[in-house]
């Protein structure tokens, strides 16, 4: 990559978005940061204090549609991403939204059409396409080293104790915020198939006593595909072992798993037993998987050839996530046609 670095906006500065800006700050080649944006008074300039940030403010539209950025880094609420992204590509910004980007199939075509549009980047972040081993997996089923695609599975375990207000968590959160990862990966796992049923469990197992409220904190996903595989997504939101995330994918010819709870490959065999260090976030288990994503906008930008997951990748993920809301609201398996209309 030649050129300036594109001066960038990050918009949210909580608990990923703060990540997201210390690492494109420090790592990323070819992003700027030059402006940080947050409603919540304050918190947006200590960030931008922190990392030498010029400038910081606490309108978000602002920030997106500001007339000396280039690239736009959205990291706030899944609910406020669409006025967001929308806003942005608007102003002609190249944009990298947090997953999901829209949490209606409508929302997500609109936003994919007006960024082909604009001839703008409109990235999804996905990032489990970006850690080694799943991006290795990927490679090696899409060159039929497996044979046909039969079976697949991923998980998502977060690290325990489970200590959030279920009261602050949006409803199908589960779906839309945590297993949306997994939707992904098994598509991106299954290369060129398409969801088309699915039947989905969930309940609060966690907290019990929010069952009443309709939070739901364990799920699991039965999906399957028009090439005939079948899959199985799981979430919990409290692993005390820590933050554990896995996928496989199982074939007419082999099979290939991905994902490890453990920081390193090390195992440590001692007297008192045997034991691995584990992740106990996504940005420690994951952190790398995060700067490559934001690597990958930067070269997209100047080279629109550069994969990255995108809209279409959203609507697909996102079909799956309506349909298990479908299924838990109804009890029933659901075909995925019924909320891709």
């Amino acid at each position: 990559m030649t050129g300036s670095p594109y001066r960038t906006a990050l918009l949210g500065t909580g608990r990923i978005g703060s990540h997201h800006a210390r690492t494109i700050y420090r790592e990323v080649h070819g992003l700027d940061l030059v402006l940080l944006a947050d409603p919540v008074a304050g918190i947006a300039r200590t960030l931008a204090d922190e990392l030498g940030v010029e400038r910081a403010g606490t309108d978000p539209v602002a920030a997106a549609t500001d007339g000396d950025v280039d690239a736009v880094v959205i990291t706030t609420p899944a609910r406020t991403h669409v006025d967001l992204a929308a806003a942005a590509i608007e102003a002609g910004k190249h944009v990298f939204v947090e997953k999901p980007m829209a949490l209606t199939v409508a929302d997500n075509d609109r936003l994919t059409a007006a960024a082909e549009a604009a001839g703008v980047v409109l990235q999804v972040g996905f990032n489990r396409r970006y850690d080694p081993g799943f991006a290795a997996a990927h490679t090696a089923i899409a060159a039929g080293r497996i044979g046909q695609v039969q079976q697949l599975r991923s998980l998502t375990r977060d690290p325990g104790p489970f200590t959030a207000d279920p009261t602050k968590i949006p409803q199908w959160t589960i779906f839309y915020e945590t297993l949306i990862h997994d939707f992904d990966l098994l598509n991106f796992f299954n290369p060129g198939a398409r969801a088309t049923s699915v039947f989905a469990r969930a309940d609060a197992l966690v907290a019990p006593g929010h069952r009443d409220t309709g939070f739901l904190d364990t799920a699991s996903v039965s999906i399957c595909y028009d090439n005939g595989a079948m899959a199985v997504a799981e979430a919990n939101f409290s692993a005390l072992y820590g933050y554990d995330v896995r996928g496989e994918a199982f074939g007419s010819a082999g099979m290939v798993t991905a994902g490890d709870v453990r920081l390193t490959s090390m195992t440590a065999f001692l007297a008192n037993g045997v034991s691995a260090g584990t992740g106990r976030a996504d940005t420690e288990l994951m952190h790398s998987s995060y700067r490559d994503e934001f690597q990958a906008f930067a070269r997209a930008i100047a080279d629109p050839a550069e994969p990255v997951p995108t809209g279409e990748d959203n609507r697909r993920a996102l079909e799956i996530a309506l349909a298990c809301i479908r299924s838990v609201e109804e009890n029933r398996p659901v075909e995925v046609a019924e909320v891709n209309r």
